[in-house]
């Protein structure tokens, strides 16, 4: 599994290229039916090949995103200024990534090297299992939501069971599995209450690889739960590192 991680992401970036049972995964609107299956470890190696192909495919979109950013950077630097084109660039991932539009263009691409990076696979597929129980949840199975993120625009989504009286939030439902990949990496690179994760990768990238593990630290405001859901987190890469290699490097 360590090999078909590294080697199929390095695919994307090399070749450009999805393999034809990624695009089956990236266009299927629902889940396998993992509540049927009884057996731990096949239960647990049906989630990862189903899920794995996503987070590649989204870690690959980012690429191209910093990638650009990264051109315009050196634009930026070499000609102390934008072109109308470069410009729109900037000013879409700005306000993708929640970047101020009101600050200097220097700024803003600093702002943005440190938002758009990848995010190692282990740390994604650890979420989406702690929240779906491997696929199975009600909001996994109907709503195609792996990772419990909300929304709070009436119809948007399903009522929680146990919902707090006087609340009004509903977890969000998603055309597809991989909306549901795609939302979540979006909000943990470009929401503020991320902002110790976003800073503590950009500095782990100068070592030329990210570790799920260490970033995992930095996101105890996802849940209620705070340094309890850290540490189960952590826990379930440990206890999967065959499945999850817990490192992405990113020298590939």
């Amino acid at each position: 599994m360590k090999k078909i991680l590294l080697l199929g992401l390095a695919s994307y970036v090399l070749f450009g290229c999805e393999p034809a049972s990624t695009q089956h995964q990236l266009d299927s609107k629902q889940l396998p039916q993992l509540s049927e299956i009884q057996d731990v470890s096949v239960k647990k190696q049906t989630f990862t090949d189903f899920i794995l192909p996503l987070v590649e495919a989204s870690n690959n979109d980012i690429i191209e995103q910093r990638k650009q950013l990264l051109e315009i950077r050196h634009s930026f630097r070499r000609d102390n200024k934008l072109s109308n084109s470069e410009q729109q660039q900037l000013k879409e991932l700005a306000e993708l990534y929640r970047v101020a539009l009101t600050i200097s263009p220097a700024k803003q691409i600093s702002q943005l090297l440190v938002k758009v990076d990848l995010i190692p696979p282990a740390l994604v597929l650890a979420q989406a299992a702690n929240e779906s129980a491997w696929g199975t949840s009600r909001f996994a199975v109907e709503g195609n939501n792996l990772f419990g993120q909300w929304c709070y625009k009436q119809g948007c989504g399903l009522v929680p069971l146990n919902r707090v009286e006087g609340a009004y939030h509903e977890v969000r439902k998603f055309d597809s599995v991989y909306q549901s990949v795609k939302a979540y990496m979006l909000n943990l690179n470009s929401n503020p209450a991320y902002q110790e994760f976003q800073q503590s990768r950009f500095e782990e990238r100068k070592s030329g690889e990210l570790n799920g593990q260490s970033l995992a630290s930095h996101l105890t405001s996802y849940s209620e739960r705070g340094e309890a859901y850290v540490e189960e987190l952590q826990q379930m890469m440990r206890v999967n590192g065959d499945l999850w290699p817990i490192r992405l490097d990113l020298t590939r």
